[in-house]
Order: C-alpha cells, then sequence, then structure tokens
C-alpha cells in the first residue's frame, strides 16, 4: 500500500507550456531526472539529466544554441540526445548519448512518455480540451505534492472528504450525505453525485447570489493513469439541472492530471475553468487564489496521510462505499502495471 508503483507506458505532464523556454530546466517524472527546455525553433527537448561521462547533471550546465553543455567537462548533446563535441578530441565515442523522451504539447502543457518510446502514441494523451477552448476561461497552477501520486487520486475521486476538510469555502453538510453513482470502462472511471434541493456551499452561494436553495452536481471523470476532469456546478432547484438544462446555473470544470515524482512525492497540475463571465480576468484570478487555498489544506491532508503511512507501513486501508471511485482507479491502474509487465516478460523471452 505505501510504494504504490506507477504506469511507465503513459504520457504524463511534464511542464505547463510557459515553464519550458530558453533555459535548461529540471523536474522528475516517474523515477526518472529530465533536463528540457525550447529548441530555437520551438520545440520542447526532454532528454535524461545525467552526463554519459562522469553522471553530472545536465541541467546544472548551459544552452549553447539547441545543443546542452555539460557542466563538468564541456560534452555538447544536441536535443535528441546524441553527443556531438566532446574536449581534446576529434572523435566521438559512438556510444556517446543520453536518452531522449518522447514530448509533444497540447491542452498548455507539455507531455512526457517515460515508457517505452515505441508505444508513445499522441492520441493517447488525456482530452483536456476546455484548458484551451474559446468558450472557457481560467487559470491553474503546479503543485509539488509530499505524497504518492495514488492519494491525490484518492482525495479527487471521493469529494466527500470537502464537507470536513473545506468546510466554508467549497463544502458543506449536502456533500457528505448526497447518494451517488459509480461506472467504469476499460481506462476509465466515473463518480456522479447531485445534491438535489440543497443549501448552497459559500464558493456557490457567491457565484449565484440571492439563491437559497440549489441542485449541485459533481461528476468526476478518470482517465487512467492520472488524469482527473470534475464537472461541478449548481443551478436554482427545480431549473432543470438534473435532466440536462444547466441554462440558469454556474457550470466549471476542475482539471487536473497528476504526475508521479518518487515513491512518496508527485507533480499536480491543475486548472479551475468556467464558462460564465469569460472574458472577466479579475475572476479568473479570484478563482484561482481561491481554488489554491482550498488545495493548500488538501496538500496539508495529503502530507500527513503520506508520513503515517511510513511511519506505519504494516497498517492498511479499509475501504468504505464512498471509496469505490478511488478504487477502480488503482484496479484500472494495476491493470497498465499487469500489461506493461507482461509486455517485458515478451521482450525477454524473444531475446
Amino acid at each position: 500500500m505505501l510504494n504504490t508503483p506507477f504506469p511507465q507506458d503513459a504520457w504524463y505532464a511534464l511542464a505547463w507550456q510557459d515553464e519550458a523556454g530558453r533555459r535548461l530546466s529540471h523536474r522528475k517524472v516517474c523515477g526518472h531526472d529530465i533536463v528540457f527546455y525550447r529548441t530555437r525553433a520551438g520545440k520542447v527537448a526532454a532528454l535524461a539529466d545525467v552526463c554519459w561521462h562522469r553522471l553530472v547533471p545536465l541541467s546544472k550546465g548551459q544552452l549553447d544554441g539547441d545543443t546542452v553543455v555539460c557542466p563538468y567537462h564541456g560534452l555538447k548533446y544536441e536535443p535528441g540526445g546524441r553527443c556531438v563535441h566532446m574536449p581534446s578530441q576529434d572523435t566521438i565515442n559512438p556510444s556517446a548519448s543520453v536518452r531522449a523522451f518522447p514530448v509533444e504539447e497540447r491542452h498548455r502543457l507539455v507531455w512526457i512518455w517515460p515508457g517505452d518510446p515505441r508505444l508513445a502514441d499522441p492520441a493517447l494523451i488525456p482530452d483536456m480540451g476546455r484548458l484551451d477552448h474559446p468558450d472557457w476561461a481560467g487559470d491553474g497552477t503546479h503543485i509539488h505534492a509530499q505524497c504518492n501520486f495514488q492519494l491525490v487520486l484518492d482525495n479527487l475521486m471521493d469529494l466527500t472528504h470537502e464537507t470536513f476538510v473545506h468546510a466554508g469555502s467549497i463544502g458543506n453538510e449536502a456533500v457528505a450525505e448526497a447518494p451517488f453513482d459509480v461506472s467504469h470502462g476499460e481506462r476509465g472511471a466515473k463518480v456522479t453525485r447531485w445534491m438535489i434541493d440543497s443549501v448552497p456551499a459559500n464558493f456557490w452561494a457567491a457565484q449565484l447570489p440571492g439563491v437559497p436553495r440549489v441542485d449541485r452536481w459533481q461528476i468526476i471523470h478518470f482517465t487512467a493513469p492520472s488524469t482527473i476532469q470534475i464537472d461541478v456546478g449548481v443551478a436554482p432547484t427545480g431549473t432543470g439541472a438534473p435532466e440536462g438544462d444547466r441554462s440558469q446555473g454556474r457550470n466549471a470544470w476542475v482539471i487536473n492530471t497528476i504526475t508521479p515524482e518518487t515513491d512518496s512525492t508527485c507533480h499536480y497540475f491543475w486548472a479551475f475553468v468556467r464558462n460564465f463571465d469569460t472574458t472577466n480576468q479579475s475572476t479568473t484570478n479570484a478563482h484561482r487564489d481561491g481554488v489554491r487555498h482550498v488545495f493548500r489544506q488538501d496538500e496539508e491532508i495529503l502530507a500527513q496521510q503520506q508520513r503515517a503511512m511510513e511511519a506505519y507501513p504494516d497498517k492498511t486501508f479499509y475501504n468504505l462505499n464512498i471509496d469505490a471511485g478511488a478504487m477502480w482507479a488503482r484496479r484500472i491502474n494495476q491493470q497498465m502495471l499487469d500489461e506493461e509487465d507482461a509486455r517485458r516478460q515478451s521482450l525477454r523471452a524473444v531475446g
């Protein structure tokens, strides 16, 4: 339970696009130290952050055009990872290279594939199109969370905790008491919760001022291995939202994708986007800052949970009905791990 492994044959968010520039940056993804930068042509390159020669981190070096210069002895690597210069010699050892990772840019994010590059199909990148769709506005940021990535997935797949962790903002009694439905597919799961004729939590009351009772929804969409997008909103009670008419309400999506770093840390990329008041930057800023405050409360809980798991490695998790969505996410990820293991065994069998 403590050291939950993570699938490697998948796309993970490496950075927001504006984090990748004409400089060397470092990030660890699924146990791999990565140096990344943007070439003069505007493409992002991502290399193993370790020099072939003496294993010094390349991210401590510098860019020379599009080549990465090792800070120790000056070896240079082109964006594909091949060494193109060695000091004091004309001949370059043909084995001198570092691993280059498949990279794609989509939905305001830079995505990286840490596993078998032959399987890196860009069509497998999670559809997070609301992040850059003109009908939606919003913003987010990156959290370096001090917990295993699966704990963040657990947190997002069961929003019952809002009643207790986020009381006073997005949580109230209605969240914990409302019934919910869970469904799943081969590579995803869905949790649907409606809070019919309920008192709006403070955040949503501010979006519909003067409305005393609302129909509130939380529809959680999990895409393996680590993307969770949550359709949230409220509408005045009885105006048809449960039947599909949200025209009198307020609708937003909380978009989250989590990148494992180590067994006990992860990178958490999130954004809050809405389809109302979309041209008002002050609303965007206020929502971003409000959600950031909410997520800081989650960060504290998850870090405490991680420390407790490390202190009590023999303890196990017990599951309640509310954990059904999280358990499906875990099962689906385990299936991905089993498939990866089968592929590796098959490759070993053929030599």
